[in-house]
């Protein structure tokens, strides 16, 4: 079940909860290796978008509490 932050947060960042999710994953550690499903070309962009969004330090950590 998506949280209310997640979709909170994704919605003020125009990202999806799952963009804002992998981007959470990401920033948490330099030793995660994400390997995402990917059933079309268009989720599969959505994923690479995900890499490049840089969350805040206040997101991160409201997130923090939620993920």
């Amino acid at each position: 079940m998506q949280s209310s932050t997640l979709s909170e947060v994704a919605s003020s960042l125009d990202a999806t909860p799952t963009q804002v999710a992998l981007a959470w994953l990401l920033q948490r550690s330099s030793s995660i290796l994400l390997i995402p499903d990917t059933p079309s070309l268009e989720h599969l962009c959505e994923n690479m978008a995900a890499g490049l969004l840089v969350l805040p330090a206040d997101v991160l950590e409201q997130l923090d509490g939620t993920l």
